[in-house]
């Protein structure tokens, strides 16, 4: 009865979610799997919005092929095919959802309420993405101290602003209530989210001396990567320029500085990552996934990774597999007793008896 319940809520919150995005007349679509058309015409309207706001790493012909909905025979197999794919390429955190068999995860109960849930979650944040070019690039100042300094705080607030559907402030807002207007306005949704939903990450509460322990932390670990990003800026470099040695570069070596150059200037060594991401970070931003597991290269592998090398000579540098060469004796009398051509004799002559 409680399982019943809980996916009676669930429902009801993607039925909203679906109405807050804009996607009317797929009541009751939802609750059905992949065994549906409704259902399966839902996932690709969703996909292929997502492609066309640039969240799937796709070209342009295949944006409209992220998933498709037939009625067909052998539709559903294509669907769950291609399904496999778009939750691997979007970095699904469910695992049951992106296991082998896609038809028999979908057939559980919940699992398309959760397939359509994170699917609404992925397309909101990339229509929140989308905000950022809209941004004035000079605004207001929200506060007088401080704002010379928080420019980029500002930008975040008004992008923050307009997700809440809050006005714009007006200068010389001060900072304390409009952080409280913040406030009143996410306690105001989160009611109509289902429990659990956008636990963080961080779920203990952090006092003076831990906030302290936490900027240093941070500190610490922004200065030992800003000298990591250094050495591999400067290994990109020395590659770059090795590239201009050849003969080829000199008709080509204007063409290959426009191509690196502004790709090159974008790369900085300071990182961006600041204690406002942890704050930020969801529960399932714990999920951990071995680089060489069979999940993540099936999203990590391209055509340089199918190239195989040849025999390559053995260059050595082991002294421990080999062992110190001894010297051979060899007789003085192994050419015959016979002198060589040419070599003069300073041995000292005998003595007369």
């Amino acid at each position: 009865m409680e399982g019943a319940e809980a996916e009676a809520r669930e429902g009801a919150a993607v039925a909203r979610d679906l109405l807050a995005l804009g996607y009317e007349g797929f009541s009751g679509a939802q609750s059905l799997g992949a065994s549906c058309p409704h259902f399966r015409a839902l996932c690709a309207r969703l996909a292929a919005e997502l492609a066309t706001l640039g969240a799937l790493e796709r070209e342009r012909g295949e944006s409209a092929e992220a998933l498709r909905a037939g009625d067909g025979p052998g539709e559903e197999d294509e669907f769950l095919r291609q399904l496999a794919g778009l939750l691997r390429e979007l970095h699904c955190p469910d695992r049951a959802l992106c296991g082998g068999d896609g038809a028999a995860a979908l057939r559980e109960p919940g699992a398309s309420l959760r397939l359509l849930r994170f699917l609404c979650s992925e397309l909101q944040a990339a229509r929140l993405l989308r905000l950022y070019p809209r941004l004035d690039p000079s605004p207001a100042p929200l506060c007088g101290e401080g704002a010379e300094e928080g420019a980029g705080m500002v930008q975040e607030l008004v992008l923050t602003l307009q997700a809440l559907g809050l006005p714009r402030p007006t200068p010389g807002t001060a900072a304390s209530r409009l952080l409280w207007q913040l406030h009143d306005k996410i306690s105001e949704l989160l009611p109509s989210l289902p429990p659990g939903f956008l636990q963080p990450l961080l779920s203990f509460p952090l006092d003076a001396p831990r906030w302290e322990a936490l900027e240093s932390l941070c500190q610490r670990l922004g200065d030992q990567y800003c000298c990591r990003r250094c050495l591999l800026l400067k290994r990109l470099d020395l590659t770059a320029s090795s590239f201009h040695w050849s003969d080829r570069a000199e008709a080509q070596g204007e063409a290959m500085k426009a191509v690196l150059i502004p790709i090159r200037e974008a790369l900085t060594p300071e990182s961006d990552v600041s204690i406002a991401h942890i704050l930020a970070a969801r529960a399932d931003l714990s999920r951990l996934v071995p680089a060489t597991s069979k999940a993540a290269r099936r999203g990590t592998c391209c055509a340089i990774n199918k190239v195989l090398m040849g025999n390559v000579p053995d260059r050595g540098g082991r002294p421990n597999e080999l062992e110190a060469p001894m010297p051979s004796w060899q007789s003085r009398r192994e050419d015959g007793g016979g002198r060589k051509a040419g070599r003069q004799n300073w041995g000292r002559k005998k003595k007369k008896k």
